[in-house]
């Protein structure tokens, strides 16, 4: 390193990387780093007067006056807890690739000590087999966020599995659409849009686009009346489709599930005999689906129709295995 003018982003990096309240550097194992990455070798009265600037910039240097053995970096821009629910969220997302995975963490394991990043990584996690192999998440990300703040239109791919399980276009020629929002729910991330050939809002799998391309025509101004967070809030599995409102009787044992599903916000009503009838709104589609998840403890009440729809599901599927 040239001279001695950078010696404190040095002592800086050191602490950063070798110290926690664990780990508290002596002067001369402060010294020893230094030399050892740096080539630096400062006198004892250099390397107080540094710590002594950093901490009036605002670093939080625990010293030797307040735990009697020497320095370390007492708080960080990321608390450990905060670093291992990030880290976690990040691994658990299907719609994360491995890789990009791994970079978000390795990053956000970079603010902490070097001790507390292997402490993570010694915390062994199972192999997350649902990583998306699509790897221009964050690319697409940017993109739709700027479409959105800019008011542009978007033109993308979108992608499906085919029966090599290998993500391909879902139709030759690629998607333009007027991007609105992006919501997180049934744990993926989705782009909520209008388009002057559908009415309404239609969403799209951020993981399952690539090559999106902001382009130079304005999307028009989101008509009033057109609630962009009632429309993912009532799409229950994400499932398209109008939707309407649907009753289902419960069995208490579910109760669990169904304000994870719905959130506290739901409408419980107490039927007697350990069940209770909800009344959502959401589409066909992603009621009949909640309704074979939950076959033995679930039934539906009304629409009439929907009931006579699932009895045909159950007919049909009665039928198959037989």
């Amino acid at each position: 390193m040239e001279g001695k003018k950078y010696s404190i982003l040095a002592i800086l990096e050191v602490l950063k990387r070798y110290s926690d309240e664990d780990h508290i550097l002596t002067v001369k194992e402060i010294n020893s780093h230094l030399k050892n990455e740096y080539d630096l070798e400062l006198e004892r009265r250099t390397l107080y007067s540094n710590v002594d600037l950093l901490k009036q910039f605002g670093y939080d240097i625990s010293d030797f006056d307040d735990n009697g053995k020497g320095y370390y970096l007492a708080s960080r821009q990321f608390d450990k807890g905060e670093i291992l629910l990030l880290c976690n969220a990040i691994h658990a997302s299907h719609f994360i690739s491995s890789r990009q995975s791994d970079d978000l963490i390795r990053k956000l394991l970079d603010t902490q000590s070097r001790y507390e990043a292997k402490e993570f990584s010694d915390k062994v996690y199972m192999p997350n087999p649902l990583k998306t192999e699509n790897r221009q998440l964050i690319y697409t990300i940017t993109a739709v966020s700027e479409a959105i703040r800019d008011r542009k239109k978007l033109k993308f791919t979108y992608l499906k599995y085919d029966q090599n399980k290998k993500l391909v276009p879902r139709r030759k020629d690629p998607y333009i659409v007027e991007p609105r929002y992006i919501v997180y729910a049934d744990s993926r991330a989705y782009m909520i849009v209008t388009s002057p050939n559908h009415p309404g809002f239609i969403h799209y799998r951020l993981d399952r686009m690539k090559d999106s391309l902001i382009l130079d025509e304005e999307a028009p101004v989101l008509r009033s009346g057109r609630d962009a967070y009632e429309y993912a809030r009532n799409k229950l599995f994400m499932y398209a489709g109008e939707t309407g409102y649907v009753s289902f009787c419960c069995e208490e044992s579910i109760m669990d599930q169904m304000i994870d599903i719905f959130g506290p916000s739901l409408n419980l009503m107490n039927s007697g005999d350990s069940h209770f009838v909800i009344r959502v709104k959401t589409s066909d589609n992603g009621a009949l689906f909640l309704a074979q998840q939950y076959l033995d403890s679930m039934v539906i009440l009304e629409p009439e129709e929907l009931k006579d729809r699932f009895r045909k599901q159950l007919k049909k599927a009665l039928n198959d295995y037989r």
